[in-house]
């Protein structure tokens, strides 16, 4: 197999890992809201020095337009981790993994509605199909006897759905800004404001990065180096060399990889209605992908940053 489809998938893998590591941290002592923060702002302290090293000239020539749709961008970064690391606290890790990337769909309808771009046939096909899938996760959450798919299910499938309209919402605005930058230089603007908006939130919340148990820091650190740096560099670098079709697909890999830890490590099972609900779910956001319209420039297609 060619080196950068195995750099795709190890790069998927690497993803994968997040909501463990988000329910070991959890599971440590660290409330939701602290986690996220801490996962962000280790992230940022990472690229943001580096961006000023190598690419300081490109930051100072940024308008303060620039700045302020980098702030936006940010704070709906910051939500997306808020509502979702939260999810993982009341429902199973494949119902919270799966919803969550539903994004693609959000992001069509979200185009639809704010910049008048209305949906394919074949898009609307595949936001029907996810819509449906999402439904049997939700039957069968519902249907499950209390405390087996988590503390409350239907509040953490919600909180999950709204990280997939918050990263969405994230994309939007700051695809035209992430086409014009150069990767390091946008990351690091956008990572320092989320970091900046989701410290803030957590302190709101009670939840400080001081309050964060020292057995917490292992499974955060990871996060910050793993998922949010190593697996999705990874996953960006490889549209230099890959269909964003492609990597978009290959990264509906990320679901399964979290289902299949999730059932490793917590012992989680699924249900057949919930089988039947990930399959109808993943299906559609691939019908989905396939309608997607071509753009001039590829857009950002790693499932979460």
């Amino acid at each position: 197999m060619p080196l950068r489809f195995l750099a795709l998938a190890a790069g998927v893998l690497i993803v994968s890992t997040a909501a463990l590591l988000i329910r070991f941290a959890i599971d440590a002592g660290a409330g939701p809201l602290a986690v996220a923060a801490g996962r962000l702002t280790l992230a940022a302290a990472v690229v943001v020095p580096l961006a000023m090293w190598r690419r300081g000239p490109e930051l100072r020539r940024l308008q303060r337009r620039d700045w302020g749709i980098a702030a936006v961008a940010g704070g709906f970064l910051a939500i997306h981790f808020a509502t979702w690391i939260a999810s993982l606290h009341f429902t199973s890790v494949a119902s919270s993994v799966a919803l969550v990337t539903t994004n693609p769909i959000w992001v069509g309808l979200l185009s639809w509605w704010l910049l008048g771009e209305p949906p394919t046939r074949r898009t609307a096909a595949g936001i029907g199909m996810a819509v449906a899938g999402s439904a049997l996760i939700i039957a069968s959450d519902l249907s499950a006897a209390p405390g087996t798919v988590g503390r409350d299910p239907m509040l953490g499938n919600a909180l999950a759905l709204a990280g997939a309209v918050a990263i969405s919402g994230y994309f939007l605005v700051g695809r035209g800004l992430n086409r014009r930058l150069t990767l390091l230089a946008y990351i690091a603007i956008v990572y320092g404001a989320a970091a900046l908006a989701m410290n803030a939130i957590a302190i709101a919340g009670g939840q400080p990065l001081w309050s964060i148990p020292a057995a917490a820091w292992l499974p955060i650190a990871a996060m910050a180096i793993g998922p949010q740096l190593a697996g999705h560099t990874i996953i960006n670098a490889s549209l230099r060399h890959l269909s964003a079709t492609f990597v978009a697909l290959a990264i509906l890999g990320e679901p399964v990889g979290s289902a299949v830890l999730a059932w490793l490590f917590l012992g989680e099972t699924f249900t057949t209605l919930q089988l039947a609900g990930f399959a109808t779910l993943l299906a559609g956001i691939v019908v989905a992908a396939g309608g997607e319209r071509r753009e001039p420039a590829p857009e950002p297609v790693a499932g979460r940053p």
